[in-house]
């Protein structure tokens, strides 16, 4: 992309209002261009397919259906993919990891200010990283802390905890063994240093490791 080439925009957010906000902010900025929006993620990623896009500033909750990090990851598998830049609330290991192990480019927070949002549209277009600073400082801490870092699975788990789901509901929803659970649970708890669910919830909470 040369330097006077517009970078061309998808806004994916289930919120008007919040799809509204964003293009008043970006319109303004020289050299970006949006193209179009999406209120669903099945829209976004339908959308991103067409080949005209170079940035999806994408939110992670679209309610029902596909998730934005799911999302992500079908845009990015994609030959000569756009750019994913994820903007959104949500800045707990549970929507973070997935979202970045899914190929996203960068990570914003709904309220990071105007100039740091153009700032990270320009930075992922040139295929470098703009992350929140708690989402940094929170993922370094995973790398300096590895024993307290749970698997995706395992905070999928935890999260289903935290919402009161038993054991055996837990299993339904996620398509595992009674006994797998039980062994996921035994290894949160090990990783934690807790010994009941309810310190297991508390604790990852305290850790933001589950967003309550």
């Amino acid at each position: 992309m040369t330097d006077d080439t517009p970078i061309r925009l998808l806004l994916a957010d289930d919120h008007p209002v919040v799809r509204a906000g964003l293009r008043a902010v970006l319109e303004t900025e020289p050299g970006l261009v949006i193209l179009a929006e999406a209120a669903t993620a099945e829209d976004a990623v339908a959308r991103a397919a067409e080949g005209d896009i170079d940035v999806v500033l994408m939110d992670l909750q679209f309610g029902k259906g596909m998730g934005g990090a799911e999302a992500t990851a079908q845009i990015t598998a994609r030959p000569g993919a756009p750019r994913v830049l994820i903007v959104t609330t949500y800045d707990s290991d549970a929507d973070t990891l997935p979202a970045i192990e899914a190929g996203a480019t960068g990570y914003l927070l709904k309220d990071a200010p105007p100039e740091d949002l153009a700032a990270a549209v320009r930075t992922a277009a040139a295929g470098r990283t703009t992350l929140a600073p708690t989402v940094a400082d929170r993922l370094m801490n995973r790398l300096r802390t590895p024993g307290t870092s749970l698997t995706r699975r395992e905070t999928e788990v935890l999260a289903l905890v935290a919402d009161g789901l038993s054991n055996q509901a837990i299993g339904v929803r996620l398509h595992l063994t009674e006994g797998t659970v039980k062994s996921h649970l035994a290894r949160i708890y090990a990783k934690l240093d807790v010994d009941s669910r309810t310190a297991a919830v508390a604790t990852a909470t305290d850790l933001g490791l589950i967003r309550r």
